[in-house]
């Protein structure tokens, strides 16, 4: 044999050698990863939809397609809530050990979070690598241009890293973040809804239901409108006072001049009201905050232009809280913000709330509080909101949040991927049952009918039911009609704080919110920034005009107090059990 065919012989055992080598520890961190995932699907991912092997199977997708990121280390960022430090907590530190990615899950205040949005949109500069932001910024995300469409992402450049698994369609929130183009924008992360919440061992009280239907004329129950509502409230505060010892109050809310005031309006206040127009998820061509669109443009918010901010049902809605707040709430609650009233009904003095949030549900179901019995049940329930008088059949009810996951045009490709896979992760069939256990803000159909949910069902009064049924596709986010949520919704809390504190009335207050909002509308018009879709106003005509069209905005009615309507919670259950929504 010659030398030049020994050298090479030996150059290419060399090779295969040094090779082999190479391929060694990157077996032997698949080896880890795959313990790694087995130890949290063992220890952590239960309950699940999915066999233990089916999520070993999704597990093994994440690695394979974690691979090219190995080592990179991404930012992500929330708010804070109680699924989010789950995630932040639990499920970061999950998926960096699976996968080799470090990920990093900052939470901050909401409002923080739509700063921080808002500065990577104007500058360009990457400053987180995804996002979970509120569905309410569909309108925003889909006019600007700055954030991926989904469907063309899962289908495109980020095909590669979608899960075959994902099942988009099982997502309740699906149409939330879907655009008047058809594309999915963001990503359902998490849900809950703007609820009724009562006493249900008050209102079931002999003394107490024989001396409100002797007064009323009819059953105390679960309001169905207003007017059920406010003689409800009117009773506990003014005519029954003290249970047990305790001074009580037939409601509850805030009312401090605070950003947070905004969020009272803005999640869906003046559609429960009756504002706007029939649809859902939200009224066409007439939305929630009062804003007509024509096609896909944005036409106006006063009633001059075709809007409804400022008509009867928008007054009528903002008049009632500012009523309300003031004679049947505790004397304190007009000084709070959000946060702070939040706890109270927990303290065991509040009959009822309209305006609840199911966030809040972990909160009220700790052992120990004055509205749990000794039991682990709760004291309470939830039930659909009431609605007023210038509602009707076929508009939304309420309000839900859906934060959602939005990846954005200016982060580098590379890091948007890696992001991606982290915000699977985290709504995975593997991860999500558990994650709504915890945090009690569901996102899958698939979850919600588990047996473990079944069970957890008696202690979460009426959650489970609520998203079982058809009931709760009334309840939606902020739709696409605003153009732009961050820029409008800050006019919100400065007009109502106005009328909260007697400084206008609140006529005076939403004809001051509607010019401004208009205001903010005609700039973008002007600046054309929003393409095809952006706002192109009305002209200005008599509000006449517009109220003697179909729809809203509607004239103001002669009797804005019809009778009392109430139902018997059990009556309620029982229609969703049936597939009814009420």
């Amino acid at each position: 044999m010659s030398k030049t065919v020994r050298r090479t012989l030996l150059a290419g055992t060399v090779l295969a050698s040094a090779l082999t080598m190479a391929a060694l520890p990157t077996l032997a961190q698949t080896a880890d990863q795959l313990n790694a995932a087995q130890k949290w699907i063992d220890q952590e991912f239960q309950p699940s939809s999915l066999s233990k092997a089916d999520q070993l199977k999704e597990m093994e997708w994440f690695i394979k397609a974690a691979e090219p990121f190995k080592g990179m280390e991404i930012s992500v960022v929330s708010e804070t809530i109680t699924t989010h430090e789950y995630e932040s907590k639990t499920l970061a530190r999950a998926f960096s050990e699976i996968t080799g990615i470090k990920l990093k899950h900052d939470l901050i205040q909401e409002g923080d979070v739509i700063e921080k949005l808002q500065t990577q949109m104007q500058s360009g500069r990457n400053v987180y690598d995804a996002y979970i932001n509120d569905s309410d910024l569909i309108g925003t995300h889909f006019r600007y241009g700055q954030v991926v469409p989904l469907t063309d992402w899962m289908a495109g450049e980020g095909k590669d890293v979608t899960l075959p698994t994902l099942d988009v369609n099982d997502f309740i929130g699906k149409s939330f973040t879907t655009a008047p183009d058809g594309k999915l924008y963001q990503l359902p992360d998490q849900q809950f809804a703007n609820l009724y919440w009562f006493r249900a061992d008050w209102f079931a009280r002999p003394d107490l239901k024989e001396k409100f239907k002797a007064k009323y004329g009819y059953e105390l129950g679960v309001p169905v409108n207003w007017s059920a509502y406010e003689d409800i409230a009117d009773f506990f505060t003014n005519d029954v006072k003290n249970i047990d010892g305790v001074r009580v109050y037939g409601h509850m809310d805030y009312g401090k001049k605070d950003p947070s005031l905004g969020w009272r309006f803005t999640d869906a206040w003046l559609s429960m009201a009756g504002a706007g127009d029939k649809g859902i998820p939200n009224g066409l061509p007439v939305d929630e905050w009062g804003i007509r669109v024509e096609g896909c443009n944005p036409a106006g918010s006063s009633v001059t232009r075709g809007g409804d901010t400022n008509g009867p049902a928008s007054v009528y809605a903002l008049t009632k809280y500012i009523d309300w707040l003031k004679k049947y709430a505790p004397p304190e609650a007009g000084g709070m913000t959000f946060s702070e009233a939040g706890p109270v009904p927990a303290q065991g003095a509040i009959a009822q709330q309209i305006f609840w949030y199911t966030a809040f549900t972990a909160d009220m179901t700790k052992p120990g509080l004055p509205v749990v019995n000794a039991d682990g049940t709760p004291k309470w329930r939830m039930a659909p909101s009431p609605h007023g008088s210038y509602w009707e059949e076929g508009m939304k009810l309420g309000y839900q949040d859906t934060g959602s996951w939005t990846l954005m045009k200016s982060t580098p490709l590379e890091r948007r991927k890696a992001a991606w896979l982290y915000a699977q992760f985290t709504v995975a069939k593997s991860t999500s049952l558990k994650k709504t256990m915890v945090g009690l803000t569901p996102i899958r159909e698939s979850d919600l009918q588990t047996q473990a949910m079944t069970d957890m069902a008696p202690k979460l009064g009426g959650l489970v039911e609520f998203y079982r049924s058809p009931a709760r596709v009334s309840w939606t986010p902020t739709g696409t009609n605003v153009p732009d949520y961050p820029k409008l919704a800050q006019l919100w809390w400065q007009n109502v704080a106005e009328a909260v504190t007697g400084e206008k009335t609140p006529q005076q207050a939403m004809d001051s919110l509607a010019e401004a909002q208009d205001a903010v509308m005609a700039r973008l018009e002007r600046a054309n920034v929003q393409g095809e879709c952006g706002p192109k106003l009305n002209k200005v005509q008599d509000a006449q005009y517009w109220f003697d069209q179909p729809g809203a905005p509607k004239p103001k009615l002669s009797n804005e107090k019809p009778t009392g309507e109430t139902v018997a919670y059990e009556e309620l259950l029982s229609a969703w059990k049936q597939g009814k929504v009420r």
